[in-house]
């Protein structure tokens, strides 16, 4: 009894809700082409090394490893698509100026990155390449957004970051590797006393806007305050500025800036972003830039990009209603099988009620039925 138990953290999904991601897919995907956005399919599955590639040690230890029986070769079952894309883009298309590329597929993690996550999430997203302008920031988070309001997400809220501010005052401190990724835990825990005990030998000036950091966080106020308190960085007041713009450009009623947060810090270069929806308490878009992947793949490129899951979209958005169908009577009448594919070509649900099944026709979901009158086929309702 326990072979078909699936294992933890996966699951069915099950009508109508199938419907419903698949319908949530179909109206991402048409928009993003709306906007250029190319569609590429990358494989579920690669040597180790490429989906290592430029994505630090979390992507690593989050990804399914397996020997193939072929080569001999350790192949990864992918845990991001992103990294992929940034191959295609530096491999394979190899063009000269901005590429937009989008995808949709599954994904699979070792671990759950919650407790309600699932192990597969339903990655869908987009990406820009060749373009090292604030500008292709903009697009790309218009783009996420526009994708959020199409799909019905609601009381949305932004949330930007920047690594590159955390960046400039490491290199100014001139800290080892190893103390800046213990700073880089702490600092996500937003742990201040922990900061300034591991900051306790560095500069007064490093120390003190390493402390600082946590309380840099909330709306518009938070850049000219950080301009003031971090005036000893000077890579900070571009960072900042970059924020800035965005925000001005995107006139998000619900903004915040947080400029302790360092998601993906092995992986993002800039700017990062995230967006938070009702109903919801984990982050339902991720993105940011992240300039160096395509150095690994021997054609770094400018690059920034987004992604979200739609399996965990669509546990937030109303209710899946089972879809209404017509149900018509088994038979090789031409005339019905003409009707039938009229009603079809236009869109309808239409089910054959095969014989012998009379007392499960509830399960058909068909509240109309086509029934001979008067000589012709006509949609009524059922009884």
């Amino acid at each position: 009894m326990l072979n078909w138990i699936l294992p933890e953290y996966i699951e069915d999904i099950l009508p109508p809700d199938a419907t419903r991601i698949e319908t949530l897919r179909r109206a991402v995907l048409d928009l993003f082409r709306t906007y250029g956005y190319d569609l590429v399919i990358p494989p579920l599955i690669e040597h180790i090394e490429s989906l290592r590639s430029g994505t630090g040690q979390d992507m690593d230890l989050r990804t399914f490893k397996l020997v193939d029986q072929m080569s001999g070769r350790l192949l990864g079952l992918r845990a991001d698509i992103t990294p992929q894309v940034a191959r295609i883009d530096a491999q394979l298309l190899n063009r000269r100026g901005i590429a937009r590329l989008c995808y949709a597929g599954s994904v699979l993690h070792t671990l759950p990155l919650g407790l309600t996550r699932t192990r597969e999430p339903l990655q869908v997203g987009a990406d820009i390449y060749g373009h090292a302008g604030i500008e292709s920031d903009i697009e790309i988070q218009k783009l996420m957004l526009d994708a959020l309001d199409r799909i019905g997400a609601k009381k949305i809220h932004l949330d930007l970051g920047h690594v590159g501010v955390f960046r400039n005052i490491v290199r100014m401190s001139g800290m080892d590797d190893a103390l800046e990724s213990e700073l880089f835990q702490v600092l996500q825990a937003k742990d201040v006393p922990g900061i300034a005990g591991l900051s306790s030998q560095l500069d007064s000036r490093v120390r003190e806007a390493l402390c600082l950091l946590p309380e840099l966080y909330g709306g518009m106020d938070v850049l000219p305050r950080a301009r003031s308190a971090l005036s000893a960085f000077p890579g900070v007041a571009q960072a900042l500025s970059e924020l800035e713009a965005v925000a001005d450009e995107l006139c998000v009623p619900d903004l915040s800036f947080d400029l302790a947060e360092l998601r993906g810090y092995h992986y993002h270069s800039g700017m990062v972003f995230a967006v938070y929806a009702e109903n919801c308490p984990n982050a339902v878009a991720l993105g940011g830039r992240y300039d160096e992947v395509g150095r690994a793949f021997g054609r770094a490129r400018p690059a920034t990009g987004f992604s979200m899951d739609l399996r965990e979209l669509a546990s937030i958005l109303p209710q899946a209603v089972q879809e209404d169908g017509i149900l018509a009577p088994y038979s090789n009448d031409p005339v019905l099988q003409a009707k039938i594919a009229e009603l079809r070509g236009a869109g309808e649900r239409v089910v054959v009620d095969l014989p012998g099944h009379e007392a499960s026709r509830g399960e058909l979901c068909c509240s109309r039925m086509l029934a001979l009158c008067d000589g012709q086929w006509r949609i009524v309702e059922s009884d």
